[in-house]
């Protein structure tokens, strides 16, 4: 009998710990669509100590001991790419206290419980008790990793979403954008002003609208063997490759929300669907990063399912789903897609003015973790924030305020503004394929978007981590990430067009 590498013996430690990902991926799926409420703290409880088996796993001497004893220069380009993500995920998680990785499950599952009942009941108050505690362990963290990084506090957290990018990076992309983004929003809006488009009126039934949503994800290439739709207080993608779990939500008097918060999700999804098999066991096999997946889920929203080419496409799908009305006319359908209107709620505004969400995200848990602020003083940052940003009123109402978003409750800081990066790099891939595929457009027009998804799984769902960030968006598109890309496109789309 030969015996295994240190290489093999690392790669079957991580195999394992993919395994152990996938029960709490499925564990936590059930947690936010099916699980009764009393069953809370027994599954806090249980995922914790899941976290708590695998920090133990990834972090033990024999997985260090493997590490020590191989030579990179021994392996070929995928394994040494897949030896980078090992070192790197290992040396994360080193520094984090097992009692600390215990402490931020079991606080994020009761926070996040706490959340559903007190943002249904407006409750800001109510929500900080827990709150507190996920922030304190989230500060907690930031210092253990910025001292071990040598890197600011907030900073050592955004690395966990988008390993290697910098505040220095960040804040140049993000004040560039405050510079040319108010602007484009009044023009955008001044420019639509008069041309209202005529509203859908319902009631529309969730079970049509769900036969609606999975048409078009199989339109998107969804694959329901390994995968399906449900619904949740806040809609997400989670789950693994080979079970991929999609979420939306659903409302009587509205039909095009949910629709496309189904095409978002979609995004993610095929991403996931289509990372390397070959790889899949392994960190290499995995999504790039944060910025990439979102990337992926907005190419399909945004730079497809809002374009004039999809929505006319979708015009015969409404009515067959959910009956015939004016609102259904193909120009009207693309004013409904295209319409810039800002809004309370961040996952149903608008594209033109969503980065402003985002900004007013960053801002807040970038002071909260560096320590600027404290909870109590986030509904009047929240406050201030919408009215400079959006011009809009937000007093009194944490419901479509600050208690709007699931993010913060399991202390997921630094995670927000990949939403933006996601959104210039798929103004930027698009482009991309555009050049690659000069018939792309025309082919969507016609109901066929295997042009687009096609270019994507090539040039970045099958790819996986086997690349740098960096490194695939450059193979991908010619350049680094440039947000002019983006700022065309919304030019082009809300002003030009």
């Amino acid at each position: 009998m030969t015996s295994s590498t240190p290489y093999q013996q690392l790669e079957a430690r991580f195999a394992r710990l993919h395994r152990y990902a996938h029960l709490g991926a499925m564990a936590g799926w059930d947690q936010l669509t099916m699980m009764p409420d009393g069953g809370n703290e027994a599954r806090a409880e249980a995922m914790a100590e899941l976290s708590v088996l695998m920090h133990e796993t990834l972090t033990a001497p024999e997985t260090r001991r493997l590490l020590d004893e191989i030579d990179p220069a021994s392996l070929e380009d995928a394994q040494q790419a897949n030896l980078r993500e090992i070192t790197r995920e290992v040396r994360d998680a080193i520094v984090m206290p097992p009692e600390l990785v215990e402490a931020q499950s079991l606080a994020g599952a009761r926070c996040e419980s706490a959340w559903r009942t007190c943002r249904a009941n407006n409750d800001w108050e109510g929500f900080l008790p827990t709150f507190r505690e996920v922030v304190r362990l989230s500060r907690e963290e930031a210092r253990v990793r910025a001292e071990a990084t040598g890197c600011s506090r907030y900073e050592a957290l955004l690395q966990k979403f988008e390993p290697g990018l910098t505040l220095e990076a960040l804040d140049r992309i993000f004040n560039d954008m405050r510079q040319w983004l108010p602007g484009l929003l009044s023009e955008a809006v001044e420019h639509q002003r008069g041309r209202d488009p005529v509203m859908p009126r319902g009631p529309f039934g969730e079970n049509e609208q769900r036969r609606l949503g999975e048409r078009v994800m199989r339109w998107l290439g969804f694959d329901f063997e390994h995968g399906r739709l449900d619904v949740s207080l806040h809609p997400f993608c989670g789950g693994v490759p080979d079970d991929v779990r999609l979420t939306t939500r659903y409302r009587e008097d509205e039909c095009l929300t949910a629709l496309m918060g189904i095409i978002h999700e979609t995004g993610h999804a095929r991403y996931e669907q289509n990372l390397p098999p070959q790889w899949r066991r392994q960190p290499a096999g995995r999504a790039r990063s944060m910025a990439v997946h979102e990337s992926q889920s907005l190419s399909l929203e945004m730079q497809l399912g809002r374009s004039a080419a999809f929505v006319r496409q979708l015009r015969p799908w409404l009515i067959e789903a959910l009956g015939d009305q004016p609102a259904f006319e193909a120009d009207n359908l693309v004013r409904l897609a295209q319409q810039v209107e800002p809004g309370l709620i961040r996952v149903d505004a608008d594209e033109v003015s969503y980065p402003a969400h985002i900004l007013l995200r960053y801002d807040i848990e970038r002071a909260l973790i560096e320590g600027d602020i404290e909870v109590e003083d986030i509904p009047a940052r929240w406050d201030e924030g919408m009215q400079r940003l959006l011009g809009l009123d937000t007093r009194g109402n944490y419901r479509d305020g600050c208690l709007q978003d699931i993010h913060w409750t399991d202390g997921s800081f630094g995670y927000f503004p990949t939403y933006s990066l996601g959104a210039m790099l798929a103004a930027q891939l698009m482009a991309a394929a555009r050049r690659a595929e000069p018939q792309l457009d025309e082919r969507i027009a016609e109901g066929d978007p295997s042009l687009l998804l096609d270019w994507l799984k090539a040039n970045i769902w099958q790819q996986g981590s086997l690349l740098e960030t960096s490194e695939l968006i450059e193979r991908a598109t010619g350049e680094a990430l440039n947000p002019e890309h983006y700022r065309r496109h919304l030019r082009e789309r809300y002003i030009d067009g």
